[in-house]
């Protein structure tokens, strides 16, 4: 089985210039991307068995990366249409 760092830039490329930008001007949005991609790590580092946590706590953590995700992506998606 393949495991994915779900970095944001893989998963949105075609926004990269968009994300750049927020990074570099939107507080809220740069606190939101840090606390994505510290969730990355932490699933990465449990499906490739640095750590082992409980199937609960995974899945917690995956549902809270896909929540953090979706807002991202509609703050990417309004800032394009702002642009």
């Amino acid at each position: 089985m393949s495991i994915e760092k779900h970095d944001l830039l893989q998963e949105f490329p075609e926004h990269h210039h968009t994300i750049r930008h927020l990074k570099m001007n939107d507080k809220h949005f740069v606190r939101l991307f840090e606390k994505y991609q510290t969730l990355t790590d932490e699933i990465y580092r449990m499906e490739t068995g640095i750590e082992n946590p409980s199937d609960k706590v995974l899945e917690s953590k995956k549902i809270q990366r896909v929540q953090l995700k979706d807002e991202l992506y509609k703050i990417i998606v309004k800032t394009e249409a702002t642009i």
